[in-house]
């Protein structure tokens, strides 16, 4: 059986998670780790046994399945109006637009 050694980019695209998942996991011992030099990497197989063994759901181990996050539907998710109140300055002054004097 060949190995198929990931990096933590490549195995959080695999099980559809963010990296920032797999750097804590493997730091609580929670998936396998190998070490090589300062180089970290993991061997796919025995990740997801690692997974199953510790009660994961199947859909998290299994590549095949869709997970990740779901957008807000109805644009929820975009920014929101700014309230349309004057501008204040540093000092509590008004920035609002006034009509130039002429010179």
């Amino acid at each position: 059986m060949e190995q198929t050694w990931l990096t933590v980019d490549e195995l959080a695209a695999v099980l559809k998670v963010s990296p920032k998942s797999i750097r804590r996991a493997y730091r609580k011992g929670e998936i396998p780790v190998d070490r090589f030099c300062r180089f970290v990497r993991f061997d796919l197989e025995r990740v997801k046994e690692a997974l199953k063994a510790k009660g994961h759901r199947p859909s998290f181990v299994e590549s095949k399945s869709k997970g990740g996050r779901r957008s807000a539907t109805g644009g929820a998710s975009r920014r929101r109006a700014q309230p349309t109140s004057p501008r204040l300055g540093k000092t509590g002054a008004s920035i609002a637009q006034t009509p130039r004097r002429k010179k």
